[in-house]
């Protein structure tokens, strides 16, 4: 009897400290929420190209807003081609030239103005895809830390289980409990082992996700901190959130952008309507003929335009296509915001529920579980409670627990969300 009121007494300890109980970590090896971000926005593959891409664009505006470069020529004219003998005639002229291509004032200007706000938009994109990085990064450490959680309490309860056994066992050798209790806590133990497996896989995909986006190895080690604030924050209005969305959301602004870059399209193509010009000058050396006469060099100038006669087929159908690529960009404008809307509901939806959710289990749930337990396990030690009912209330509190952490990772995964979604931090109260 002695020997089943000591496994019970550390049954009962076990119970006070599974709750606080966390996994020993080295310090160096932690990697906290902060120190995934950083390491994110500095490694990640997929932001650096969408950087270089923006560089890339901003390289533009100078290009196409500047003048064609200009044509050198050498010309030999007038040759007599049966002897080539260049002071034969009076026009024999050989010499360089120059032209210069000048499209109609306006284009060149209306050019660069489309790649500026094409640049800007490649650059709202950077901001855009760093933000939706970080939410990623988050919500995916977020998972890592449920796992880790969840993986404790069913390691601790391993413990609780497999102390059920021997007391059960222990009864049934002294002749005070029955065989089946045993089988029934052993049964309960292979179930949590079968859940152990299950969860250290999930852990491992989703270690393997977090180092892709850190650019690290997919099998590198990844530890969480031992301890984190269970304090969900309070957070801005649902109405305050679409407003401050719409002035900070990198991705409405890319749309903005296009749209401006689009609108100056449609313009450059009603240029097209008016020619191109062209300019050149030849200098002629004709030196002096076989009699020693001595003749003057001649100096050619020039100019042509492009005509456009093919109006209602080219220049119109252009300005068509333009006005139509506009209202494309503007209705997707309109369409990112209807998703952007829909993307901060969600998200603030979710966040209250797993934020209730949270309270309830932390509040309520949770210790009242706790007390059915103890209760159960008092009952127990006296022979008026079953062992089955003894186990079940030890099972439903292990399920507690889980829901609640997950309840935790599911505030924080949507709360990171809907920082992504508003595209600022400051969403605060």
């Amino acid at each position: 009897m002695w020997r089943i009121f000591t496994i019970l007494s550390n049954i009962t300890i076990g119970l006070l400290l599974v709750a606080n109980s966390v996994a020993a970590s080295e310090e160096h090896d932690v990697i906290t929420l902060d120190t995934a971000t950083k390491l994110a926005v500095q490694n990640n593959p997929d932001l650096a190209q969408m950087r270089a891409r923006a560089e890339a664009m901003a390289a533009i505006p100078s290009q196409v807003s500047t003048l064609p470069d200009p044509e050198i020529s050498l010309n030999a004219r007038n040759l007599p081609t049966n002897t080539f003998n260049t002071g034969q005639e009076d026009m024999t002229m050989i010499g360089p030239g120059i032209s210069q291509a000048i499209p109609f004032p306006g284009k060149l200007a209306l050019r660069g103005e489309a790649a500026i706000f094409e640049a800007a938009a490649a650059l709202q994109n950077v901001t855009e895809a760093r933000s939706w990085l970080l939410g990623n990064v988050k919500h995916t450490w977020w998972r890592v830390f449920f796992l880790d959680q969840a993986l404790l309490i069913v390691k601790n309860n391993q413990v609780l289980l497999r102390q059920f056994v021997q007391v059960a066992r222990t009864k049934y050798e002294v002749g005070e409990g029955l065989q089946q209790d045993v089988l029934l806590a052993q049964v309960e133990l292979s179930g949590l082992l079968d859940q152990q497996l299950i969860l250290e896989g999930a852990r491992r995909n989703s270690v393997a996700q977090l180092n892709a986006l850190l650019d690290k190895e997919a099998n590198r080690q990844v530890i969480l901190p031992k301890k984190i604030s269970e304090q969900l924050p309070d957070i801005i209005s649902e109405a305050e959130l679409y407003q401050l969305a719409e002035s900070a959301r990198a991705l409405l602004a890319s749309k903005q952008e296009s749209i401006n870059a689009a609108q100056a399209r449609v313009e450059l193509a009603k240029r097209d309507y008016y020619p191109d010009f062209k300019f050149g000058a030849f200098y002629g050396f004709r030196g002096d003929r076989p009699s020693g006469v001595d003749r003057a060099d001649l100096l050619t100038l020039n100019m042509s335009m492009s005509i456009p006669i093919f109006l209602d087929r080219k220049q119109a159908k252009a300005v068509d296509q333009r006005n139509s690529e506009l209202l494309q960009q503007k209705y997707a404008l309109q369409d990112e915001w209807n998703k952007v809307r829909a993307q901060i509901s969600q998200n603030y939806s979710d966040f209250q529920r797993a934020g209730e959710q949270v309270t309830l289990f932390k509040t309520g749930i949770i210790p009242q579980s706790r007390q059915t337990v103890a209760s159960m396990l008092a009952g127990y030690q006296v022979n008026k409670v079953d062992f089955l009912n003894l186990v079940r209330s030890q099972i439903t509190l292990l399920n507690h627990e889980m829901k609640y952490w997950q309840a935790f990772t599911e505030a924080n995964q949507s709360l990171a969300q809907l920082v992504a979604a508003v595209g600022k931090e400051e969403i605060y109260e």
